[in-house]
């Protein structure tokens, strides 16, 4: 019995001295954030790049300066459609006008179908005249060589009974007004009017004042 308690004794002092003398230590190892995930951005589009489309120059008709295809706007609007070309058909104008100088004034005049009221017409006529006027200008062409008007429907090239006719009476043309500041004849002899009988649109040269 006694050698029983000793050796219970003996173990339970051993436990105690393992328990306090060694220290158990234990390492956790450090879970770090995993890195922000980047979503890749797709490359952008390539820029589309406009082909410039080589035009045949213009021909003069009468006092008309002829162009190859109508000045394009967009759709019921006065604003020039770039993308449709409109760039390269005035530059022809403006080109003609550099060859010219001779030409002191030439007549901007705009046209419409029959759609619509007259007034409403008449409005745009004039400010797509304006609209292609001001391009001039700011390409350098002097402001005192150009005259815009409008028409509105009452010019027209052809019946307004179809889409395809009533698109070719929708039109900015140009005349020449004035050779060596002098004001043209027509085929009868007649001198004609700067305006034509058009409506002026704008002052090139002060396009805040409109007529």
């Amino acid at each position: 019995m006694r050698k029983l308690v000793a050796v219970l004794t003996s173990t339970v002092v051993m436990v105690s001295i393992a328990m306090t003398g060694c220290t158990a230590k234990v390492e956790v190892a450090k879970v770090e954030d995993p890195p922000p995930k980047v979503e890749k951005r797709p490359d952008p589009p390539p820029k589309k790049v406009r082909v410039r489309r080589k035009l045949r120059p213009v021909r003069k008709v009468k006092l008309e300066i002829e162009l190859p295809e109508p000045v394009p706007f967009q759709t019921g609007s006065a604003v020039l459609d770039m993308e449709a070309g409109a760039e390269e058909v005035l530059t022809l104008v403006k080109d003609y006008m550099a060859e010219n100088k001779d030409v002191t004034l030439v007549r901007v005049e705009g046209h419409t179908d029959s759609d619509g009221d007259a007034a409403s017409n008449l409005e745009l006529s004039k400010a797509r005249a304006a609209s292609a006027t001001k391009w001039l200008v700011d390409n350098g062409v002097a402001c005192k060589r150009l005259l815009p008007v409008g028409f509105g429907q009452e010019k027209p090239l052809n019946a307004n009974d179809t889409p395809e006719n009533k698109a070719k009476n929708r039109r900015v043309s140009f005349f020449d007004a004035m050779i060596k500041d002098k004001l043209v004849k027509g085929e009868d002899g007649k001198t004609i009017k700067m305006d034509n009988g058009g409506k002026t649109a704008v002052d090139p040269c002060n396009p805040s004042i409109t007529k």
